[in-house]
């Protein structure tokens, strides 16, 4: 495994009131996760420990309305919440209740599950094709074919397809993660039984439970955490909160390739955030503008429909404002944009202003390398193409709120 590759993670926990003002009667503690690359912050993400996240949970939904505009429905799974369920994803719904003889109908009662938290004034996301996520597969119930990651070689895609097309059932189906590189089969197979297990239980129990009922919960906080590792890329945890290092030394105790890889921080004098700068880290990322190396930086804008990126030479010293300094800015910036987009979990549409070029040539350069950088992120994105603006567009998938959302209740540090 090339070094470059390898990651560091950092687990702590800080407090909101570091960033804003904080009403004394709220637990605003924050579980943060760092990766770093080469001693660079490559990933960021917090959890608050007072805030249980409902994503994928599973519940029992009543269907409240059918917008045929939207070709939607909203559907409630709880007394105070529901959700939008987009109907060109109707796949195999499992119904504990059924009204009509229409393929959906108000009153109807199914599972659905959530599979994108509320983002702004947006409702949570539901889906009827229900997941179950393990360390190296996610079982399907609506799609049943087999998929694997895009990010294994041909040769491993291919073994691993053939072995999961010849044990799995015709029920479900099975996507491979990119961690199943590092498993051997018979350690597939067996989280491919717990995994069926689990699927084929919920739907014999949930004909015998009441509307919104909360059916199944994956894994969440530093147990999600864990489960999404990826060893063979990993260089070591350290955390200073001694319970978090107790569960993941005893989940990993009998992985020889974790050995040595788990440390407890204990120098009361420099704390860990401290350490890392993870402090800083959090307030550059809730700030509008990113400075680079070069002097040239980044104006990073969201609005309600979309996020705007702005790339400006700004402190750019460069005697000649050639296509060549161009470039050289625009490839600097690509990678960061790339980066922030991590850092801060922004999602939706994106547009990216780079510094504009004339050359063909110097254009299909950028856009290779942007698309190379953006390819590293876990999260799905899509890079469109230059507008004939010049205007870049991207998407990120929406999953959970953004870094801003989470500490700074929509405001910028910078106000």
């Amino acid at each position: 495994m090339n070094s470059i590759e390898k990651k560091k993670i950092v687990i702590t926990k800080l407090k909101k009131e570091l960033f804003f003002p904080v009403p004394e009667e709220e637990n605003s503690e924050f579980l943060v996760v760092a990766t770093y690359e080469q001693d660079k912050l490559s990933d960021l993400n917090c959890y608050s420990m007072n805030e249980e996240s409902i994503l994928g949970n599973i519940y029992i939904g009543r269907v409240e309305n059918i917008v045929k505009n939207l070709n939607a429905a909203f559907i409630r799974f709880s007394e105070k919440e529901k959700g939008y369920y987009s109907l060109e994803n109707f796949k195999t719904p499992i119904f504990t209740k059924k009204i009509g003889k229409k393929p959906l109908c108000i009153g109807d009662e199914l599972l659905v599950q959530v599979e994108r938290e509320a983002i702004k004034t947006k409702d949570p996301y539901l889906s009827t094709n229900l997941n179950f996520s393990g360390e190296y597969l996610v079982l399907t119930g609506g799609d049943k074919k087999v998929g694997v990651s895009a990010k294994l070689d041909k040769e491993t895609r291919k073994r691993l397809k053939e072995l999961l097309e010849l044990h799995k059932k015709d029920e479900y189906g099975v996507i491979v993660r990119t961690n199943a590189n590092s498993a051997s089969d018979s350690e597939i197979l067996q989280e491919l039984e717990g995994l069926e297990k689990d699927f084929f239980h919920l739907k014999e129990t949930a004909i015998h439970k009441t509307c919104y009922s909360l059916l199944y919960q994956p894994p969440k906080g530093i147990s999600k955490i864990l489960q999404d590792l990826r060893l063979n890329t990993l260089e070591e945890i350290v955390t200073d909160d001694h319970s978090f290092y107790e569960i993941i030394s005893s989940e990993f105790d009998k992985n020889e390739n974790f050995t040595g890889k788990i440390r407890y921080y204990e120098d009361a004098l420099l704390p860990l955030y401290k350490l890392y700068s993870i402090e800083s880290e959090i307030r550059n990322a809730l700030r509008k503008k990113v400075w680079l190396k070069s002097g040239a930086y980044l104006i990073i804008e969201p609005t309600e429909a979309l996020t705007v990126i702005d790339v400006n030479s700004g402190k750019n010293v460069t005697k000649k404002k050639s296509e060549e300094s161009f470039l050289k800015i625009n490839l600097e910036a690509a990678k960061e944009i790339a980066r922030q987009l991590r850092i801060r979990n922004i999602s939706g549409v994106c547009i990216v202003d780079f510094i504009s070029m004339e050359s063909k040539e110097s254009n299909e350069t950028l856009m290779h390398e942007f698309r190379m950088e953006l390819k590293k992120d876990p999260v799905g994105v899509q890079l469109v193409d230059i507008t004939k603006l010049g205007l870049v567009e991207l998407t990120r998938k929406k999953i959970k709120k953004s870094l801003k959302e989470q500490f700074s209740f929509g405001k910028s540090i910078d106000e």
